[in-house]
């Protein structure tokens, strides 16, 4: 049963939907990778790592309450679910224990890599049955980018 009626076809909403709900987990999956290795970070690039992965956390959150809050618009109902993250996220679990600063780096190089090509194919899969996703999924794409530019720069 949906409440929430859309405007989308019911074939548009699935494929939406489904490219919404993914986008959700790893943006959840994410926030969690970063803040766990975030506690953990040691090294001489403590702080500016440590500070660093606070911008990746705010980054991911904000924008997985837009895509939670777009699959709702359209009729989707949204599954943060930890069972569910952790079923069908696509990002490598996060190291235990201490880090060191540059694994920690190589570690959100990584998570950061997977998620965007993951977001890259939502982008293609949401071309034709709705732009407004379609948009909302580019602009966090630009964001995570730009967040992956920056670990690999500190990378080297």
């Amino acid at each position: 049963m949906s409440v929430v009626t859309s405007p989308l076809s019911d074939e548009a909403r699935s494929v939406v939907g489904n490219a919404l709900q993914g986008a959700l987990v790893d943006l959840v999956d994410l926030s969690l990778i970063a803040k766990q290795v975030h506690w953990n970070v040691v090294g001489p690039r403590f702080r500016s790592v440590h500070l660093q992965l606070d911008e990746v956390v705010a980054i991911a959150r904000q924008h997985a309450d837009t895509v939670a809050e777009r699959a709702s618009a359209i009729g989707v109902t949204p599954d943060g679910r930890s069972g569910t993250v952790a079923k069908t996220s696509g990002i490598r679990e996060a190291p235990d224990g201490w880090v060191k600063d540059g694994d920690v780096v190589r570690t959100m190089v990584d998570a950061l890599a997977a998620v965007i090509g993951r977001m890259r194919e939502r982008i293609a899969a949401t071309d034709e049955p709705d732009p407004v996703s379609q948009d909302i999924l580019i602009g966090l794409t630009a964001d995570l980018e730009k967040e992956h530019w920056m670990f690999q720069a500190e990378a080297h």
